[in-house]
């Protein structure tokens, strides 16, 4: 059996020390021989492999995430995680799944594709952000432990689709640039315009904000006719991405129910959907940044080590600012 392993996830280990990249060598040797060694997790179609840190020198206990094909295997992410937990991707809760208010079961095999969409254009957007624009690279945070993310989806009440699962698992968000000498202080994320991707926290702060905003404005409407009331928020609407690192009053939501993005901001107007699904915005970012002679909705460029989007300059910097080059 093939294993192949991605190559942020070398890095990933190498961080780690050279324990974590001996271990997860052997790791791939085993799964090389037993591929099914691994236990389903909370996304379909991925498994994951638990390493004991102990086995090695200079190692921590590592949880490996990857998917297992007829012919190969793809190791797709990999993290440190404290020794006390014995599986980082638990199974979901038999009584949930015997609910009868439980939402039908997606297909496995289309969950699949999506997780490996957006793991393949993530993995394609740190590429180029490593080799081009090194700040804007170690501006974003390592993975997201499941235990974090099945935290969040309690907290929230919603549950969270695989393809925002499996990005926050493989980033659990974006801390941007700042200090950029001759540029406004925003904190550029590596996104169209500088915005960002909202950390765990986040998401669940800027929730809570949006939901309460929701009953104040259903107290309001409470009076008026149903085709007159507002509509603020709503409970399956999950904020993912902020207008910046240090800007979080407006961005793009996940809607859970359709599967599509959305806008909101601080003022309340009617959002407006983007039509694009978390994928196709992903995939659209990666083509722009491995295309940018291409891209028609930004231009990427660069000042420094650090990613910056056209559409985000107040003004053009002739000579600072340099557009990114296939």
């Amino acid at each position: 059996m093939k294993v192949e392993i991605q190559p942020d996830v070398r890095d990933t280990a190498a961080r780690l020390g050279a324990g974590a990249a001996y271990a997860l060598k052997v790791l791939a040797g085993r799964l090389a021989h037993d591929p099914d060694l691994g236990r389903p997790s909370q996304l379909p179609g991925i498994l994951t492999a638990t390493v004991d840190g102990t086995m090695f020198e200079d190692c921590p206990d590592l949880s490996v995430g990857y998917i297992r094909e007829p012919d190969r295997v793809e190791i797709r992410f990999l993290r440190a995680v404290p020794a006390p937990e014995p599986s980082p991707a638990p199974l979901q809760d038999p009584d949930e799944e015997q609910s009868p208010d439980h939402e039908e079961a997606a297909d496995p095999a289309a969950v699949a594709i999506v997780v490996r969409e957006v793991a393949d254009a993530w993995q394609r957007v740190t590429r180029r952000l490593k080799r081009d624009a090194p700040d804007s690279y170690a501006a974003l945070r390592v993975g997201a432990r499941p235990s974090a993310i099945a935290a969040l989806e309690d907290e929230l009440g919603v549950r969270i689709p695989a393809e925002l699962h499996v990005l926050w698992l493989l980033t659990e968000g974006d801390d941007g640039v700042h200090g950029i000498d001759g540029v406004d202080g925003r904190g550029w994320g590596c996104l169209p315009g500088g915005a960002a991707l909202m950390p765990l926290e986040a998401v669940v702060d800027r929730y809570r904000l949006k939901m309460d905003a929701q009953a104040h404005q259903a107290t309001l409407d409470a009076e008026l006719p149903e085709d007159d009331r507002v509509t603020v928020w709503k409970a399956t609407w999950i904020p993912l991405i902020s207008h910046s690192a240090a800007d979080r009053a407006s961005g793009l939501y996940l809607d859970t129910a359709t599967g599509h993005l959305g806008r909101w901001s601080r003022y309340h107007e009617p959002p407006g959907d983007e039509l694009d699904t978390l994928v196709t915005y992903l995939e659209e970012v990666a083509d722009m940044l491995e295309a940018p002679a291409l891209a028609t909705r930004d231009r990427p460029g660069l000042i420094g080590g650090a990613l910056v989007w056209l559409s985000g300059l107040r003004e053009p910097l002739p000579g600072r600012w340099q557009p990114l080059t296939d």
